[in-house]
């Protein structure tokens, strides 16, 4: 068989089984992202059967699925509505990152990982997924409540913030000097602040350029346009996925509804990929001497968040039952966790052992989170004051 022949048959076969696991996970009511994950343990190195002729194939499609990941979820927002949000909840956004950062860096840095591993770490847990908090927040009919504004607002905070930290972690994985990190940090926040001038004052130029009403036309010009920014990025030693993000926050009205409906179909697909393409880097045998402290970092990371939504909400003038929602839409990590441990690995600047530590940690708070929005419900009608005692929910 040919190397080609086994790429085709082995890349097929893993697509349609991410289908069957997409499915699966919407019939139980959970994310996919830990079925994805499982599912490249089970096939990748020291796996039941190992896809060798997939792991170049995936390592490619992975970096994409990456970039529209950032992209679309920069659609979500424009520039106004993000410094409107920094505005809003830099106070709840600094408590977030304390709480939630330190908790990672810490168990780093007691393992003997040091401070390369202490700012990876410290990633993977401060960050909450965006895409499992959206697809919570709209299953149980969250969209409308008062606390959704918080919470929404602490993930633009944490979109900010990672805009700062992947130059940053990416100049220190690549062993540049002090300076040199210093540039790069620079030059992250002078695109940062370039792009959102350009978006506020000429965002409709940037939305002319990729936009078409031939659904063709336009699909080319988006993702040819999100490929060239995070290249270009690259070259500027800023990570690519930000240089995606910077573009979808450009990208503006009409444009951005169109860019998510044509978009999305190749977001899931690619980004299953890369989470199947973690996995197959990673050696399930490496997981059990680290699950005990993924476990007690989970409920750690659990609490924190919780903290950390119930404080904003509380401020916001929100009753209890909100202020348990708001904490608890935050506590599920996925994607943007896996992009960071996914850097690092790739870099060779940490051990194989901080990726374990990352996927189980991944697996445990992507399956607890919406657990935990789901059931925070009864613990609602619980403390729920009787009828006719006013309240702000």
């Amino acid at each position: 068989m040919t190397p080609l022949a086994l790429s085709l048959i082995e890349l097929g076969a893993v697509v349609f089984s991410l289908g069957l696991l997409a499915r699966l996970a919407g019939r139980i009511g959970m994310s996919p992202i830990p079925l994805y994950l499982l599912g490249g343990l089970a096939f990748g190195t020291g796996g039941i059967v190992e896809l060798d002729g997939m792991k170049p194939v995936a390592h490619l499609f992975g970096e994409i699925g990456v970039i529209l990941l950032l992209l679309m979820l920069g659609l979500e927002y424009t520039a106004s509505q993000l410094l409107t949000g920094l505005r809003r909840s830099w106070q709840a956004g600094l408590l977030d990152l304390v709480l939630n950062f330190l908790p990672g860096a810490a168990l780093a840095l007691f393992l003997g990982w040091g401070l390369v591993g202490a700012m990876v770490m410290g990633g993977v847990t401060y960050i909450s997924s965006s895409g499992i908090a959206a697809k919570v927040i709209t299953d149980l009919g969250w969209l409308n409540n008062r606390e959704t504004r918080v919470v929404i607002s602490i993930l633009v905070f944490e979109d900010l913030t990672m805009a700062v930290y992947l130059p940053v972690l990416t100049s220190i994985l690549a062993g540049l000097s002090f300076l040199g990190g210093l540039t790069t940090v620079g030059i992250a926040l002078a695109a940062v602040s370039v792009v959102l001038i350009v978006a506020l004052r000429h965002g409709h130029h940037v939305s002319k350029a990729v936009h078409s009403e031939n659904s063709e036309v336009f699909l080319l010009k988006v993702l040819g346009a999100a490929l060239l920014v995070a290249g270009v990025a690259s070259v500027m030693q800023v990570s690519a996925a930000v240089g995606a993000f910077l573009l979808g926050i450009a990208i503006s009205g009409v444009t951005s509804h169109s860019a998510t409906r044509v978009l999305t179909p190749l977001r899931d697909l690619f980004a299953a990929i890369f989470f199947v393409a973690f996995g197959l880097n990673t050696d399930p045998g490496s997981i059990p001497p680290v699950l005990g402290w993924a476990l007690v970092l989970a409920l750690v990371t659990a609490a924190s968040k919780m903290a950390t939504g119930m404080w904003a909400a509380k401020r916001a003038g929100i009753g209890r039952p909100g202020r348990l929602r708001a904490g608890a839409a935050l506590i599920a990590r996925g994607e943007f966790s896996i992009v960071i441990s996914g850097l690092a690995v790739a870099s060779g600047a940490v051990t194989q052992d901080l990726a374990a530590m990352a996927t189980a940690y991944v697996l445990v708070m992507a399956v607890v989170g919406p657990l935990a929005a789901r059931y925070v419900e009864q613990l609602v009608e619980i403390v729920r004051p009787p009828e006719g005692v006013a309240t702000k929910v």
